[in-house]
């Protein structure tokens, strides 16, 4: 892209430029967490519900960016020698204007699509179908919101000749501004369903908003058998120009799908139109899959593709990867693997990944051929290489025949292999110890056998964390704070079951002001993994306080006694002013200090000065339950009273915390100056469950099937027995992984293809058995015992116990796999 002056975007986003050196931009960024090559880039200062990108210029500023869009300018701007600022009423709307002239100059069509479900899956299989005839630019992944979607517009350049991009919105009046940022000439809507329709008085009413997108187009696809779009379509566009070409499995339609017919791995569409008549495979089965490949059916009749074109494309479709995933490998390496596709943008945001983890100093990239990239090869990789540069990755491997002839492109020590099988067959040679891989590749090149490779082999079992639904829980409770209110963050037992230093490397990356630990030696394990956060340490043995400082973690103080060996300790490595937490009993009648027990504390604290009071809190014991509230409200007053007691006398302002997960929505006028976050996170709050996402699945495969005749015993004490024939699998999860004995005897059960499949007589240590009789299913299929299709709050009433108590169970040998999309 040959890019703008940054005095001609001060003119197209109607700025006021304080000009220091015009400067040519060619990368826009607005997440100042990301890597940046800042003499080219421009920073938007956006403001939003968690985070206000002023707040982050001067460390903008301290890493070489010089370009600001600001609403506000701050003093460190002022007084800056080299910055450039285009100050405007609004930074989106600025974005928003920016990229929408950036889309007016560009004169090739562009393909827009929106609906509730499917879009991004529509898009990529049109990538996927078009990129050989096409220079395509297309959203990475999902960026389809008001920023995203400015973010994607932007990457269009003057060799491309198609773009494809989604729009996505919650609220009435997006779609207004993002239509006049795509411009579609070819309009997709796929469906409607029920996604952010608590923003909508009704479904037509979120239609008729999706519309807007194409009130412009040259033609509109849609399927006329959603009978509320098609209505809506009809007439929104009667005596308009816009074509509307549909499809339909009932009635007339430009494109009639005459027949599906599903087999085991693969689907049969009989497609006819007034000039055609064909089947077209599809090498997938699912209902979604099968509304989403007619959508691109329909779109390539229309652009005129060849059907014996069309029918090879729609063959070879290969999976979406939605998803990065993060697994344990061999020699103490991470592995992240995004082994489905392979081109520039994704690249970018899977290093973007990559520098998120903090518990490895080295990065090695496996990286395949970009394919179907319409760029010059060498020009191409070129940009590869510097890309890899600015993200600091230490070692490249390039697997593939285009990335080994443009070799000299990339760092000497380099490795380059001609095809995965040579590059595994030489694995044993190449040395991976303590860092993280990113395995990224088109999936012709079969990287999956990489990851399988180098991945640390555990247990047949997995606990999937999904790091969105986390980020997305995060961001609902700091929706209920004040700009000001810190937010603390639980990360004792191993995250909730999740993985203690992969959940707090997101929660870094999301900048959250502190964590808390149980015990010394969890918070030694963050600060190895490159953890850099605040840490409090709730249960401080005296044996570790050498330990605690020198790793800078801080502790909870709940006794005189902890007190005084902790100043003991602090006298010996002549430490002053070291942060502490101060923990009072307020009705909980756990760890903390009493009522009666202040004075002396207060005289310790005034007496001393190597401590400096970070905190005080307490502990609610029973905020969820609302007839307790009286309770609940003493315990605030106690806690309050107590807080202005030693503030006065030791003359301090620490800040003040007493709020859990459950509190944080129904106190809010004591959520004081922080407030802890604990099982909420992982979507188990009661108070929040209908705002919140589940965070954890932990799921097995069928290992055996096998038939077992009328009143055999099945397991140990001979207590599974049936009166009749009965299907059985084998699942290899028992108590030792964590799944409690009590779940035997038909009490638990596992999700199969949609079924229950009851546990059938006991638990044994390393497996279990389920009834599957009447149940569809095959060896190797996948079970859920809990997920979000078997809630743990549903699955832990099933023998009488707490969330919390399962997920806590789930022993360290079942494999932690961690994903983002």
């Amino acid at each position: 892209m040959s890019g703008y002056l940054i005095s001609d975007i001060s003119n197209i986003i109607s700025g006021r430029l304080f000009l220091k050196k015009d400067t040519r931009i060619e990368e826009i960024y607005t997440d100042s967490r990301k890597m940046f090559s800042s003499d080219k880039g421009l920073f938007f200062t956006i403001p939003g519900k968690n985070h206000d990108g002023h707040n982050y210029i001067e460390e903008m500023l301290h890493r070489g960016i010089l370009n600001f869009v600001v609403s506000k300018i701050p003093d460190v701007l002022n007084t800056h020698q080299e910055a450039n600022v285009i100050l405007v009423p609004d930074v989106i709307q600025a974005l928003q204007k920016l990229a929408a002239h950036h889309r007016g100059k560009m004169g090739f069509p562009v393909i827009g699509i929106t609906g509730s479900n499917g879009k991004t899956i529509v898009k990529e299989w049109l990538y996927q179908c078009l990129s050989s005839e096409y220079r395509v630019t297309r959203n990475p992944k999902s960026y389809n919101s008001q920023i995203g979607v400015p973010l994607s517009v932007w990457l269009l350049n003057e060799k491309d000749n198609l773009g494809i991009f989604e729009a996505g919105i919650s609220l009435p009046g997006e779609m207004e501004k993002l239509e006049k940022i795509i411009k579609p000439n070819i309009g997709i809507f796929t469906n409607i369903g029920q996604a952010h329709q608590e923003n909508f008085k009704n479904l037509e009413e979120k239609i008729l908003e999706k519309i807007q997108l194409f009130r412009k187009s040259d033609v509109l696809i849609y399927c006329k058998d959603h009978t509320l779009i098609d209505n809506n379509v009809q007439s929104f566009f009667k005596n308009t120009k816009t074509l509307l070409f549909n499809w339909s499995q009932k009635e007339h339609a430009n494109v009639i799908i005459s027949g599906i017919i599903k087999k085991k791995k693969s689907t049969e569409i009989s497609v006819s139109t007034n000039s055609i008549n064909t089947t077209i495979v599809l090498p997938f089965t699912d209902s979604a899959s099968i509304e989403n490949s007619i959508h691109v059916i329909t779109l390539l009749l229309y652009l005129k593709i060849p059907v014996e074109k069309i029918c090879r494309q729609i063959s070879q479709l290969l999976p979406v990867a939605m998803r990065l995933e993060q697994k344990k490998g061999l020699f103490n390496c991470t592995l992240i693997n995004d082994s489905y596709n392979s081109d520039f943008n994704s690249l970018t945001i899977a290093l973007d990944f990559v520098k998120q983890q903090s518990q490895h100093k080295k990065q090695t990239l496996i990286l395949s051929d970009i394919l179907q990239s319409g760029r010059d090869e060498k020009s191409l990789y070129q940009d590869v290489s510097s890309l890899i540069k600015s993200y600091k990755i230490q070692r490249f491997v390039g697997v593939g025949p285009a990335i080994c002839r443009q070799k000299k492109s990339f760092p000497g020590d380099s490795l380059f292999f001609e095809n995965t099988d040579l590059f595994l067959a030489d694995l044993s040679q190449i040395k991976f110890n303590n860092e993280t891989i990113l395995i990224k590749g088109a999936r012709i090149f079969e990287f999956e056998k990489i990851t399988a490779r180098l991945e640390e082999k555990l247990h047949r079992s997995v606990l999937e964390i999904n790091l969105n639904a986390l980020v997305f829980n995060l961001n609902y409770f700091r929706s209920l704070l004040k700009p000001r209110t810190k937010i603390m963050v639980m990360v004792k037992a191993l995250g909730y079951g999740s993985g203690s230093y992969e959940i707090a490397n997101e929660l870094q990356h999301q900048r959250v002001d502190y964590l808390a630990v149980a015990y010394t030696d969890e918070g030694i394990e963050l600060r190895n993994a490159g953890i850099h956060l605040p840490v409090m340490v709730m249960n401080p043995d005296e044996n570790t306080f050498d330990a605690l400082i020198a790793y800078k973690l801080e502790p909870e103080i709940f006794s005189l006694r902890t007190l005084k060996k902790f100043i003991e300790a602090l006298d010996h490595h002549q430490e002053m002013k070291y942060p502490v937490h101060l923990k009072i009993d307020t009705g909980m009648h756990r760890q903390g200090f009493l009522d009666h027990e202040i004075p002396e504390l207060i005289s310790v604290i005034k007496d001393n000065k190597v401590l400096s009071i970070i905190s005080i809190f307490s502990h609610l014991a029973a905020s969820d339950d609302p007839k307790h509230d009286d309770f609940t409200l003493r315990q605030i007053g106690i806690f309050e009273h107590i807080c202005n007691t030693i503030c006065a006398a030791c003359a301090i302002q620490p800040m003040r915390h007493i709020m859990n997960s459950a509190g944080i929505e129904r106190f809010p006028e004591y959520h004081f100056e922080m407030v802890r976050l604990g099982i909420g996170l992982h979507g188990l709050s009661a108070a929040h469950a209908k705002n919140l996402m589940p965070v954890s699945s932990f799921k097995s495969t069928i290992s055996q099937i096998k038939e077992i005749p009328a009143r055999e015993t099945i397991g140990y004490n001979r207590r599974g027995k049936y009166d009749k024939k009965t299907t059985i699998g084998i699942v290899p999860v028992g108590y030792a992984d964590g799944l409690n004995r009590k779940f035997g005897n038909e009490t638990g059960y596992f999700i199969v293809n949609g079924e229950k499949a009851k546990i059938v007589g006991d638990v044994c240590m390393d497996m279990c058995m389920v009834n599957l009789t009447g149940i569809q299913a095959g060896e190797g299929d996948e079970v859920v015992f809990f997920g979000k299709e078997n809630p743990v709050q549903e699955v832990s009433k099933l023998i009488d116990t707490i969330p919390y108590e399962i997920l806590t169970n789930i022993s360290s040998r079942v494999k932690r796999v961690y994903f983002k999309e």
